[in-house]
């Protein structure tokens, strides 16, 4: 039975050092900064260069953290990572059962190996759903500019100028590709690259519909935003039914089970009044 809790009390151990490290990503970022400036910056940088092909400036163009982390830090804090899983592994593996530890040692390496990777896709499925739900009032202001006359450029760039927000920055993006030189249909192009999913493409193409036909512009617009809040609507409602079995989990397996325990405690302290009474 001891092995059983020592393996679960590593488990959440870590899945709770994977949370709090995604609630404080500023503070992971800094780390991760100094400690590659500490240890040989210039060899993890050489490395980098050739995780390029990988993907893994992609990966940090979709979280957001191109400008504040960059390959080398990603690669120094998946080296911490794999020496932290082997520490872990060393203090939890004698506890374990027979040739069990064997297999977790390497596993726990492993999983200290990759966290970087699953924190930053964590961080891309964030920043994208808040693109995504702030992204129908944008469409909204952006067929109130259609109808009004104005040039679906302009007013992209009175919302990227307008705040903080991924959205904005991704409209700043496309904003700067298109006072460089590229024509609307690449900057959109590389828009929907960066981003994904359907939402944009729907909107790129509408846009350059509307360029290259003449097609009116804010009736689209306006259809899409409102397809837009009914696909949030729908997601909603589908996370709050995929809520409720979790819930009765909960119950079944943890309030439940103490309510019993408590009434039992309470028959047990009062058993010789009980006993004494028949």
């Amino acid at each position: 039975m001891t092995p059983a809790l020592v393996g679960v009390a590593v488990l959440l151990a870590f899945a709770a050092a994977w949370q709090f490290l995604a609630e404080r990503s500023e503070a992971t970022v800094t780390v991760a900064r100094r400690l590659v400036a500490r240890f040989g910056s210039r060899r993890i940088q050489a490395l980098a260069e050739g995780a390029m092909g990988l993907g893994l400036a992609a990966r940090l163009d979709r979280a957001g953290m191109t400008g504040r982390l960059g390959p080398g830090a990603i690669l120094g804090s998946k080296v911490l990572g794999c020496v932290v899983g082997a520490g872990c592994a060393v203090i939890a593996v004698p506890a374990l059962p027979g040739r069990l530890g064997l297999v977790a040692a390497p596993l726990m390496a492993v999983a200290g190996f990759l966290a970087p990777d699953a924190l930053l896709e964590r961080a891309a499925r964030l920043r994208r759903a808040r693109i995504v739900a702030a992204l129908p009032d944008a469409v909204d202001i952006l067929a109130v500019g259609a109808a009004a006359g104005r040039a679906p450029a302009a007013v992209v760039r009175d919302l990227a100028g307008r705040g903080g927000g991924p959205l904005a920055g991704e409209l700043a993006a496309a904003v700067a590709d298109l006072d460089c030189g590229t024509g609307q249909r690449a900057a959109l192009e590389a828009l929907c690259q960066r981003v994904g999913g359907s939402e944009f493409a729907a909107l790129a193409a509408a846009l350059e519909r509307s360029r290259r036909y003449g097609s009116p512009l804010a009736a689209q617009l306006q259809a899409q935003a409102s397809a837009l809040r009914a696909d949030a609507r729908r997601r909603t409602e589908e996370a709050a039914s995929r809520a409720a079995p979790k819930i009765q989990l909960v119950v079944a397996l943890v309030l439940v089970p103490s309510v019993l325990l408590m009434i039992l405690a309470a028959i047990v302290a009062h058993a010789d009044a009980l006993l004494g009474g028949l």
